[in-house]
């Protein structure tokens, strides 16, 4: 679903498929029915894709689960926490058995594995694709990197990691903070040696070392897994001081089917101490609200969306920290213009 110029694309789709003779189902466009019909028609083993496109498969599901009643729905969810410790502990995978009549409604019943790159994955999604019985491997990387610089391995994952450091690179953290959190810095044959006829540009990202710095901020732990916490250009300071990273907060609204797009930031609260707040800006899912003429849909800043986004708002907010919850929202007419890898152009936004 990526343009084949994209790097992820390009590697770890086409030539890596072309290098062992495997046949490439390029998706057509981002709709759920579209990709099913897809993925049931090519039969395919191999599921390559960005965060939202595994998110919203997976929210279908839970959906469809939801509307079987509460029962149902707890006691599938009871199960695949079942089949997720198994797995983890015992080295065996009874999701395909236990939950093949689920998979076959996702038209995955042929997956042997998924990875999802281009884009941060929520945790959540990483666990549950787990316990249906998928093995789903989760990486990291940029272009500059050719991409991949960590994979987390099948066999010994961490849910909430991006994945262990893959051979021959050197990763060290930059100006951490208490919690061991700072900029992501990379060595390795895989990083590129500048940007084409930009010696500035180029100049501005390697530290005297000769380590790439990414702009990405998080940590590694004692096993060189690496954990992201945001960009760090992105990065909010709350009038307590405090450092808030939006991606952190927005994942944890991605598999909620009534909003399309989120995008949280900072706005100055007082003027006076240029202290920051955090609000959010949401493009509600026409397809939730109005399920049978969604184009015609025009009702996004109702009082019934609003009742919604902020009943969401306050779960979300629930599980967060003080200082890191959201202070308010605004409802969005129009969808916020994204990338190839259908991220939000986030410094493009007014």
């Amino acid at each position: 679903l990526l343009p084949i110029h994209h790097s992820y694309t390009m590697t770890a789709v086409f030539l890596e498929a072309v290098s062992v003779g495997a046949e490439i189902v390029f998706g057509k466009k981002m709709v759920s029915k579209q990709i099913l019909a897809d993925l049931k028609r090519g039969r395919v083993t191999m599921f390559l894709g960005v965060p939202m496109l595994f998110n919203r498969l997976l929210a279908g599901l839970n959906n469809g689960l939801r509307e079987k009643g509460n029962l149902v729905y707890t006691l599938i969810h009871l199960l695949m926490a079942l089949s997720g410790i198994v797995k983890r502990l015992l080295r065996v995978n009874p999701g395909k058995r236990m939950f093949g009549f689920l998979l076959e409604k996702l038209s995955l019943e042929h997956i042997r594995i998924c990875i999802s790159g281009g884009g941060p994955l929520p945790a959540s999604t990483f666990r549950q694709y787990n316990q249906l019985g998928i093995d789903f491997v989760q990486g990291y990387g940029l272009t500059e990197t050719s991409p991949i610089v960590t994979l987390n391995p099948t066999e010994r994952y961490k849910v909430t990691s991006v994945g262990r450091l893959v051979p021959r690179v050197e990763a060290r953290i930059v100006d951490p903070d208490e919690q061991g959190r700072g900029e992501i810095a990379l060595k390795g044959p895989m990083v590129m040696q500048g940007y084409y006829n930009n010696p500035s540009a180029t100049g501005e990202v390697f530290d005297p070392d000769g380590f790439f710095l990414t702009g990405d901020v998080g940590y590694l732990d004692r096993d060189d897994y690496l954990y992201l916490t945001g960009r760090k250009k992105s990065m909010i300071v709350t009038a307590g001081g405090k450092n808030v990273y939006p991606e952190e907060i927005e994942d944890r609204f991605q598999l909620y089917n009534e909003i399309e797009q989120i995008l949280v930031r900072g706005y100055i609260a007082d003027e006076r101490q240029k202290a920051e707040a955090i609000e959010a800006l949401i493009f509600p899912r026409a397809e939730h609200y109005s399920p049978h003429e969604p184009e015609a849909w025009q009702g996004f800043d109702s009082e019934e969306v609003r009742a919604s986004l902020q009943r969401i708002i306050d779960e979300v907010n629930g599980g967060l920290l003080p200082y890191q919850r959201i202070n308010r929202f605004h409802v969005l007419g129009t969808p916020m213009e994204v990338s190839s890898t259908k991220k939000i152009k986030r410094f493009t936004v007014d």
